[in-house]
């Protein structure tokens, strides 16, 4: 499958409604939808974050056909929409929303066990950055195709200057850049997982291998040869498989 056929497989698909929507704050995009079954007795829940470059046109939607799947499977499923650059976003209030999403979620089923997040591509930079926060509630990450060096991603100008949209102009934006670049923030105490694929033309896995030379204590970096940007969170491909045997198992009911 090419790229150009993985992303299309992806948003080819029908979004799926959410059996409920949680509230974080005031803003229209400061919302979680749930999916499966939500009691402490079905485990710790897994929280999905999107990509799309940070920016107000991807929304959480084409990631719902995956909270879909993953529900299907027996887990609790929060996809957490925060505030993007163009509709109230950009650093730092996409970072605050992210925090202040896993955190709602996290307050749900408390004895449960700290959520395991799933973030893919600019997804997986917030689950990063979520990673490196002291008493973040996340017991554990999983980054798919994640924009995990954000300096060397401003350096290759990825997606027309997305790093630049998102950290704002100048001034300040070298020190907006070194607070919100996960190379430069280990995980704190929080197991990370890194899956990306070989021939991911959006994010180079470059980026991956750069992270997991910074943090080879908690980090392990899982390639996918011959896997583009989008196959991982498809469902019903290998590489979404992969993913899917990468998270802890659902409870049995």
């Amino acid at each position: 499958m090419s790229a150009a056929d993985e992303e299309s497989a992806l948003l080819g698909l029908a979004p799926v409604a959410p059996d409920r929507t949680l509230a974080y704050g005031p803003h229209p995009d400061q919302v979680v939808d749930l999916h499966g079954p939500w009691d402490t007795a079905a485990g710790p829940p897994v929280v999905l974050l999107h990509g799309g470059f940070w920016r107000a046109a991807y929304d959480r939607c084409h990631l719902s056909p995956l909270a879909a799947a993953l529900a299907g499977q027996g887990r609790p499923v929060a996809l957490v929409e925060y505030r993007r650059v163009g509709a109230g976003g950009g650093a730092p209030q996409t970072f605050e929303d992210v925090a202040a999403g896993i955190a709602a979620v996290a307050a749900l089923t408390p004895g449960a066990g700290g959520p395991v997040l799933v973030g893919h591509s600019a997804g997986g930079h917030l689950a990063l950055l979520a990673a490196a926060r002291p008493g973040t509630p996340v017991a554990r990450v999983l980054a798919v195709s994640p924009v995990a060096d954000l300096a060397r991603a401003h350096e290759l100008g990825l997606s027309d200057g997305a790093v630049a949209e998102l950290l704002g102009p100048e001034p300040g934006r070298a020190e907006r850049l070194a607070a919100a670049d996960p190379v430069r923030h280990p995980p704190a105490g929080v197991p990370v997982t890194i899956l990306h694929g070989t021939d991911d033309p959006d994010v180079p896995p470059e980026l991956s291998r750069r992270y997991a030379a910074a943090h080879p204590g908690g980090t392990e970096l899982r390639e996918l040869p011959g896997v583009g940007h989008y196959a991982p969170v498809t469902p019903g491909t290998p590489a979404c498989a992969t993913l899917c045997g990468l998270l802890p198992g659902p409870v049995p009911r």
